[in-house]
């Protein structure tokens, strides 16, 4: 265990008493590692945010069976408080808790602690070391920045001197996945361009985003491979931002060279296609072109064998998931691009497919997903229910008008397809891609009554079976958020362009501040097909009806931000049968069936020995589901389908991206 770990840690022991109370105004505690710690140790944490639906919950799992002298949940209960008052709380948690307080400020004394709040938890390990270690006197906000810049992000501006270096380092912290917050992106940029490097660049924004840099590094790309004679076909149609024609990087320096190689094999970067190259190329370009078109299944098949090699395990952080569920989206997009894939591609696939399912169910059951609930919110959703309070965020932060778009049961590669086409068709979009994690069992009635109330599933366990309530529930949460029910919007079956002419008509009357709109043309289409194949077929057929061009075009020209999600993704399955009892009404998630009957449910795993059981954090007590095993689904036996409702990377991990107009990013 590292100095970090013991230093939190050492404040919780389960013997002294089985009710503690955490003063953590930043967050500390809720880091991934520390939390599986606790588990280990005998706690449970839970959040205190909403006062009524935790004492709801606090009396109906722990207060109850502490009074009937049974043990609970787990053997000691932590309620983490985001304040330093520890009155914000209830009295009888107060005084029958034991109360530890933690803060940055105090935990890292040396170092501004302005600074030291902008750092992901992740990281607090490793500079805490560094804190203990390094510094013998404290540091004030620039020196606090330069040492966080060095030891957490491994950058030093300072001794950035000349363009190479600048692409060299650059390249380097985005393939490390360690883009740099806007405070320390900021910092950074103003030390280079007082250096008179790049200074009418927008190099704030390299820093801080790396697929803003990919696409200037992409362009770049392409326009040096002309110079050397070569020219083909992009194998990505990801369009440069207008300045990206000034960018020249020097690919052929060898400190460059190896990045770019290393961004190509993992798929971040697209090679150009050739049909043609001429004698006396250099080797070291070879990663960055296909020879010609069909080599694109080599290309494709050298993807799945990538992502094989670096499937996150049972112990892995929910940011290793979602930075593999991106890859992996992009992959099974172009392995569906192409027209006749070799046989050995599927075989590599189902590989592909078969271990990360594994894997993931097994992260599922180690508790990990369950710590997920409990993660900030303030730079993305983890969950789908983090959404609104996100959202609540972003307002506060200034954008004032927001219009979440969820695209019912689209999976990231579907995601991919549709990027894809606006990109092929306008250049006005840019997205910021990340994901957030559906709720399980991953059914509409669990997922997306979740994403629209910013509630945990317990919490509407009156509604759990049906999707009625989305719209009270979504104008609940912002009216209590000070915003009056006629500036809110929810409308759902949109799919249609004849369908935007009284939507834009609504925003214009109604002057509304916070949208949501359900587009559930990939739900309806995909339980009509037997493959995914199919349903890009149709997505494309769709996409050409110029419906989600002119939906983005008109949130975009009414200044709404624009964030689209999904309640959950699809997947390719099998039929095993239909076991006969205990079905809720989701009649759609052919992946998973939920019993309010232990009995029920003992019948139904023993008659179908593949299916898989997990206890999931966030479900009322008496909903209990039972997931169908492998790629398999509730359907006749041998009947191919594409359903939801199970764990895997394509239902449970879903695309947020932040739609916005690229004269606004630039």
């Amino acid at each position: 265990m590292n100095q970090w770990s013991e230093r939190i840690l050492s404040h919780f022991t389960a013997e002294l008493t089985r009710l503690w109370v955490a003063c953590d105004p930043d967050d500390v505690l809720l880091d991934e590692k520390l939390l599986s710690a606790l588990r280990s140790r005998g706690f449970e944490v839970m959040l205190y945010e909403d006062p009524f639906a935790f004492r709801a919950e606090y009396e109906e799992r722990y207060r109850a069976a502490w009074d009937r002298g049974e043990p609970g949940p787990a053997p000691s209960l932590v309620v983490h408080l985001r304040s330093a008052d520890v009155n914000e709380l209830p009295w009888d948690i107060v005084h029958h808790g034991r109360i530890v307080r933690l803060s940055l400020a105090e935990l890292f004394p040396k170092l501004a602690y302005s600074a030291v709040q902008q750092v992901e938890p992740e990281h607090f390990a490793g500079l805490f070391q560094a804190h203990q270690t390094e510094l013998q006197s404290a540091r004030g906000e620039n020196e606090s920045k330069d040492f966080i810049l060095e030891h957490v992000y491994q950058l030093a501006p300072r001794s950035i001197r000349n363009p190479v270096d600048f692409w060299r380092e650059l390249l380097r912290i985005h393939f490390a996945n360690r883009s740099l917050p806007a405070l320390f992106a900021q910092y950074a940029a103003d030390i280079i361009q007082g250096k008179g490097l790049f200074a009418d660049q927008p190099i704030t924004t390299w820093l801080a985003s790396k697929s803003a840099l990919l696409r200037v590094v992409q362009a770049a790309w392409y326009r040096y491979l002309t110079t050397l004679g070569l020219d083909g076909i992009n194998t990505s149609e990801l369009p440069p931002p207008d300045y990206a024609a000034r960018i020249e990087i020097r690919f052929d320096h060898a400190d460059v060279q190896a990045l770019v190689d290393s961004l190509f094999l993992n798929g971040s970067l697209h090679p150009l296609a050739v049909n043609r190259v001429p004698a006396g190329m250099p080797s070291w370009i070879k990663a960055g072109i296909v020879q010609d078109p069909a080599a694109l299944q080599t290309l494709v098949l050298k993807g799945i064998d990538g992502l094989i090699e670096t499937i996150p395990t049972a112990a892995s952080s929910y940011k290793d998931w979602s930075e593999f569920a991106k890859r992996y989206g992009e992959i099974f997009a172009r392995t569906q691009s192409l027209p006749k894939p070799l046989p050995v591609i599927g075989e590599r696939l189902k590989t592909l497919q078969i271990q990360s399912d594994q894997q993931l169910q097994a992260w599922v059951a180690a508790k990990h997903y369950a710590d997920l609930i409990l993660q900030p919110v303030t730079k993305g959703p983890v969950m789908v229910h983090h959404v609104p309070r996100f959202l609540r965020h972003r307002r506060s932060a200034g954008e004032t008008k927001v219009a979440l778009l969820v695209f019912d049961g689209l999976a990231f590669d579907q995601w991919v397809q549709i990027r894809e086409r606006l990109i092929a068709t306008t250049q006005r979009f840019a997205f910021d891609e990340g994901t957030a994690f559906a709720w399980l069992p991953t059914v509409t009635s669990v997922s997306r009554q979740a994403l629209f109330s910013g509630l945990k599933p317990r919490e509407f366990d009156d509604s759990i079976d049906r999707t009625d309530k989305e719209e009270s529930l979504w104008k609940t949460f912002w009216k209590n958020e000070g915003v009056n029910s006629n500036e809110v919007m929810y409308r759902r079956a949109l799919r249609q362009t004849h369908q935007l002419d009284a939507l834009e008509a609504d925003l214009i009357d109604r002057r509304l501040k916070v949208v949501g709109l359900v587009i559930d043309e990939v739900d309806d289409r995909l339980h009509k097909e037997r493959s995914k194949q199919d349903v890009a077929m149709w997505i494309g057929n769709w996409l050409r009806t110029g419906f989600i061009d002119r939906l983005f075009s008109l949130l975009l020209d009414k200044r709404y931000h624009i964030y689209l999600t999904a309640d959950h993704g699809n997947v390719e399955s099998i039929g095993v049968g239909r076991p006969n009892q205990g079905v809720i009404a989701e009649t759609r998630g052919e992946r998973v069936r939920v019993y309010r009957s232990e009995p029920l449910l003992a019948d139904s795993a023993a008659a179908y020995p593949t299916t898989v059981r997990l206890d999931i954090a966030g479900l009322p007590a008496n909903f209990m589901p039972l997931f169908a095993g492998g790629r398999t689904a509730f359907v006749p036996e041998g009947e191919q389908v594409v359903v939801h409702g199970g764990v895997s990377v394509e239902e449970l991990i879903v695309p947020f991206v932040k739609v916005s107009d690229v004269m606004d990013t630039e």
